[in-house]
């Protein structure tokens, strides 16, 4: 698939657990990858329990697979979009999740409210723009 020139290569892990619905864990175009929301779940789709900082690391960590995939890491990202169910609740969470998995200088940063995620029981997503390794 072409757009205006950019090749676009899908990105997946094993298992590739976005496949059933039919989105790209991630695609690269034009040095960038774009990573689709992850959220705290297991390869099995399971939910993590233990609440909101146990599912913000564990989405974290599937970004940081999916990242890998594309020979990429977390120190490779320039964008970063976080989506929680709660935020006068978890800002401070989010801060903590941020403090662990990234550095400075920090990604650009955007943090929303949203009434819901995919699955009732998600508390965070985590979608990153990072880029791409250079192929020289």
């Amino acid at each position: 698939m072409s757009v205006r020139n950019a090749r676009i290569e899908k990105i997946a892990t094993t298992p590739d657990w976005y496949e059933p619905y039919r989105i790209s864990q991630a695609v690269t175009a034009n040095g960038m990858i774009y990573v689709s929301g992850q959220a705290g779940f297991t390869e099995d789709g399971t939910t993590v329990p233990g609440g909101f900082l146990n599912q913000g690391r564990q989405a974290f960590r599937n970004v940081e697979r999916v990242l890998a995939a594309a020979g990429a890491t977390l120190g490779d990202v320039v964008k970063v979009g976080i989506f929680v169910r709660d935020m006068a609740t978890n800002l401070p969470h989010v801060i903590t999740l941020r403090t662990e998995f990234l550095a400075a200088p920090y990604p650009a940063d955007t943090l929303l409210e949203v009434s819901s995620l995919a699955q009732p029981d998600w508390l965070i997503e985590i979608e990153v723009i990072a880029l791409a390794p250079d192929p020289h």
